[in-house]
């Protein structure tokens, strides 16, 4: 309709908006799907409960409004589930347990039968009966919330996404908030919550990277930033927050001010996409409805406000934090830290440790990162390295160095050695929603530890009842290191050699 090239009185004008809606129509089959996945509970069963709620005969009950009960006693709230969003959520929280009690209790020789139907029987109960109304209500509630937000303080969840997007990708929070914006746009028809900010946080990440490209004299380093930094700009900013932003620091705090910057002012000007999709350049063309050019324009000009900020003041801090070789300044400021602590720096000649050389810090089966089984640390974007299979609950350090830290949730430790190589320990995968339980780290950040060093016990078996305990073994500044090779794979002991690296 903004072009006028189609009358909105067609049929095919009516077919478009039916393409568009369909995903919001059935919006709680989605949610119910990769919610399943993430609480690793079975997405068939979840979308199958979603399915009851959708079921054309409950809407004609809901429409018919006459009072309605299970088994003449369990009343059904007449209410419609379609395109939305809490219910399911709530729905599919609860399953997750449902669904694992029955996995335990019911004997193997007839699970196959019985764990779906009486999922399928206590759940479309749960559902209909206490659950999805209780969704609904917040849903409402949250309408109201999006609605004042929207006319009181539009410029704040722009703001907000703009400038810390980034943290929250790092700890998982954006899947999280990003429903909101879902929601918003299946109530009000647009999304000012999610898309505005988190565009022009990608953009800011994807420019601070290609200026990180431009002035670094690693050549490595440069080829990385490249690639990521259009990738960045095209919506995906895990290779360059990874990868360069984050390992470098510098450039992450430029974008989270840029993107910040350009989420004011969409904030500020109202603006909103009216469809979801990627959130990088191409993103822009989400911004064209409502019979106006207006939030197109001011999404461009919020790009270029969040490109041109973090762009300089990524140059800017560049000529500080580039001035010198980064392996440099991080034997510097190691030597500082040695000193300060009135600690003399073990020999560079010291056969015990040799630099470049890293030591199996767990007993068990080293395998590939590609083997580990997830996407961002088989990736690499975390850095090079291996993941180990334990075969105990203990971590050694794998060379003579400084712990630069202790995770919160304590289930990953960061060690640099004498010669600046920065690696990271996470023991098993997404173990950092146990909230620290099951691990017991013996050092604490600042500590100076020698190679074979107890860095952590942890509990094997209480933690693999709930997550594969596959550790991701990372060096984190890989970038700086000519090669990084694997040389020892299969069953291995603490403190053999492992990984051997080459500066350029």
């Amino acid at each position: 309709m903004v072009f006028e090239l189609i009358d909105n009185q067609s049929q095919t004008y009516y077919l478009l908006n039916l393409f568009a809606d369909g995903v919001f129509y059935y919006l709680p089959l989605l949610l119910a799907v990769t919610e399943a996945q993430k609480l690793k509970c079975n997405p068939i069963l979840a979308a199958g409960v979603a399915a009851i709620m959708l079921h054309p005969n409950w809407a004609a009950l809901v429409t018919a409004g006459e009072a309605v009960h299970f088994f003449q006693i369990i009343p059904f709230t007449l209410t419609t589930y379609t395109g939305s969003v809490i219910p399911i959520i709530l729905v599919v929280l609860v399953q997750a347990y449902v669904e694992k009690w029955l996995d335990r209790l019911i004997p193997k020789a007839v699970k196959l039968v019985f764990v779906p139907m009486l999922t399928f029987l206590i759940m479309g109960t749960l559902a209909l009966s206490v659950l999805g109304p209780i969704g609904s209500i917040l849903g409402n509630g949250l309408g109201v919330f999006f609605t004042f937000l929207s006319t009181n303080a539009s410029w704040a969840p722009a703001v907000v996404i703009g400038g810390f997007l980034p943290l929250m990708v790092m700890f998982g929070l954006h899947n999280g908030v990003a429903p909101l914006g879902v929601m918003q746009m299946a109530d009000l028809g647009y999304d000012s919550i999610f898309g505005p900010g988190c565009v022009c946080s990608n953009i800011a990440q994807g420019v601070a990277c290609l200026v990180v490209c431009l002035r670094t004299k690693d050549g490595k380093l440069k080829q990385i930033a490249g690639s990521a930094s259009v990738t960045g700009l095209m919506g995906i900013t895990e290779p360059a927050l990874y990868g360069v932003n984050l390992p470098k620091k510098y450039p992450l705090i430029a974008a989270m001010i840029g993107g910040g910057c350009g989420g004011l002012y969409a904030g500020l000007t109202h603006t909103h996409r009216f469809a979801t999709g990627s959130s990088g350049l191409p993103a822009v063309l989400l911004y064209i409805g409502d019979n106006s050019m207006t939030c197109f324009y001011n999404i461009l000009i919020a790009l270029v406000i969040s490109a041109v900020v973090s762009g300089v003041l990524t140059y800017l801090l560049s000529l500080k934090f580039e001035a010198a070789p980064a392996s440099a300044r991080k034997g510097e400021n190691r030597q500082e830290v040695l000193a300060a602590k009135g600690t003399a720096a073990p020999e560079a000649g010291s056969r015990a440790c040799e630099d470049g050389i890293i030591y199996s810090p767990m007993n068990g089966e080293i395998i590939t990162l590609e083997e580990i089984g997830d996407g961002v640390f088989s990736a690499g974007v975390l850095g090079q390295g291996c993941g180990i299979r334990p075969a105990e609950g203990k971590v050694y350090a794998p060379f003579d160095g400084e712990v630069i830290l202790v995770a919160d949730t304590r289930h990953a430790i960061g060690v640099r050695s004498r010669d600046g190589m920065e690696i990271m320990i996470h023991v098993g995968l997404e173990t950092v929603e146990l909230g620290g339980e099951g691990f017991d780290p013996v050092v604490k950040t600042g500590d100076l530890v020698t190679k074979g060093q107890l860095l952590m016990n942890f509990d094997l078996e209480k933690i693999g009842e709930k997550y594969p305990t596959v550790t991701a073994f990372l060096i984190t500044n890989s970038f700086a290191y000519q090669s990084v090779s694997l040389v020892k794979q299969g069953r291995s002991q603490v403190g053999e050699v492992m990984i051997k690296t080459e500066k350029p």
